[in-house]
């Protein structure tokens, strides 16, 4: 991670969660990290916890929805007016609603589709703009993804969500190959993690109290800092290694 020593990077869903984790091993490594999310007020907290902690690095708070273009593209012209531009994108900021195929609200998958579809794909849109602009030639775009990203569960409360995350795939992949056809460096990767413990499942079912509560419970589920350690491991590879996907999932995770 020494090259990324005081270089600049974006974390979405920057607030709770894996966002948070990923931000804490980032400043620990001596990263400037812009942190977002619409929660600014968790983020302050979280920068100054990193300072009293005493990290080389420094984590700054932006407000942004994402579901809204023009907070992501002022976000970014913020970021290159106090920082010069971003070095790393790590788009991070996801959500689900349990809404079925054959009962669910349009206004449900609308926001999903709004985050973890077209929220990801203007930040990596922007990052990449950022980069080509100051000639940054080893950037690295990574998109936190799910394994529901690649297999369909027999659970209609997630079935949208992952033909969100089924799109994140094949957006990785689809960019890799553009910045290929560029001659670019700059690397593009998705990290799938299984059941991770996090606000992400109470949030899910927020109006189902009994499933929130036995979410966890299950087996011994990933913890937010084992994919925030993925984020560094790839971030540590080799300048020429190309890192396509992590799927990781805890050992008891069934599926």
């Amino acid at each position: 991670m020494d090259r990324w020593r005081g270089r600049v990077a974006l974390v979405t869903g920057a607030s709770v969660g894996i966002g948070a984790a990923i931000a804490r091993e980032l400043v620990r490594g001596g990263m400037k990290v812009m942190g977002c999310a619409r929660d600014v007020e968790k983020i302050k907290k979280l920068s100054a916890e990193f300072q009293r902690e005493d990290y080389s690095g420094v984590l700054v708070p932006f407000k942004c929805d994402l579901t809204r273009e023009e907070d992501i593209l002022a976000m970014f012209s913020a970021i290159k007016a106090q920082h010069k531009g971003v070095d790393v994108c790590i788009n991070n900021a996801g959500l689900a609603h349990p809404d079925s195929l054959l009962s669910g609200a349009t206004s449900s998958w609308k926001n999903m589709l709004d985050v973890n579809v077209l929220g990801l794909s203007i930040c990596t849109r922007e990052a990449y703009k950022s980069m080509k602009e100051r000639n940054v030639d080893d950037g690295h775009i990574i998109h936190i993804n799910s394994i529901c990203g690649h297999r369909v569960v027999n659970s209609p409360d997630i079935h949208f969500y992952t033909a969100t995350k089924y799109a994140v795939t094949a957006l990785t992949e689809a960019l890799r190959q553009e910045l290929r056809e560029t001659n670019s460096h700059i690397r593009a990767t998705c990290i799938s993690p299984g059941l991770v413990e996090t606000e992400f499942g109470p949030r899910l079912y927020s109006q189902q109290a009994d499933k929130a509560a036995t979410l966890y419970t299950q087996y011994k589920t990933l913890e937010a800092v084992d994919v925030a350690s993925a984020v560094t491991y790839v971030l540590s590879a080799p300048p020429h290694v190309q890192i396509g996907d992590i799927v990781m999932r805890s050992v008891e995770q069934p599926t």
